[in-house]
């Protein structure tokens, strides 16, 4: 896997064969930071299903000023561990805990999510309302999914878009709403 764009343009990482870990692919994350701009720079950002931490990493090398990666399965978080240490000058913050403690836990606020959890799990109607504490009003959320999927009313889709088997989406919290 490699990173797309950015100061670590064309960097490759390394992650472990781990049942789930699924990256996004390359024409996603392109379509992805297409829609966010190529520059995050003040942006703080959490990735919290990180995995092989594709998408973490796109944003500290396109100027986050700060990345939090969530990662529970602790052979996945060794390997970001490792890749993190590769790239000098970035901002990344790592966590080994389950993302809903993580959520719960954490008083931070960001601004891009990504929310990219293992396909076969339904952990996106449970999560999302937590997320609203976690959010500034111009905050938006990542979401990939192996299936469609409605956020619900109280959040506004941006963006839409499917590749193969991957639906993918940019959302934002309803203003009027919060």
């Amino acid at each position: 896997m490699r990173i797309i764009g950015g100061l670590h343009r064309s960097r490759r990482i390394e992650f472990p064969d781990v049942t789930g870990l699924r990256p996004t692919p390359d024409r996603v994350r392109e379509t992805l930071f297409n829609w966010l701009g190529q520059n995050l720079t003040g942006k703080r950002c959490l990735d919290l299903f990180a995995g092989s931490g594709v998408l973490g990493l796109e944003a500290a090398s396109r100027y986050a000023a700060e990345v939090v990666m969530v990662e529970s399965n602790r052979k996945a978080f060794h390997a970001l561990q490792v890749s993190v240490a590769q790239f000098p000058g970035i901002n990344v913050a790592l966590s080994c805990e389950d993302a809903i403690k993580f959520i719960q836990r954490d008083s931070a606020k960001f601004d891009v999510i990504f929310l990219d959890p293992p396909f076969q799990k339904n952990y996106l109607p449970e999560l999302l309302p937590k997320l609203i504490d976690k959010i500034t009003d111009d905050s938006v959320i990542y979401i990939e999914t192996g299936v469609e999927f409605e956020p619900g009313e109280e959040w506004q889709v941006l963006k839409r878009a499917q590749a193969g088997a991957v639906h993918y989406q940019l959302v934002q919290f309803a203003k009027n709403t919060k």
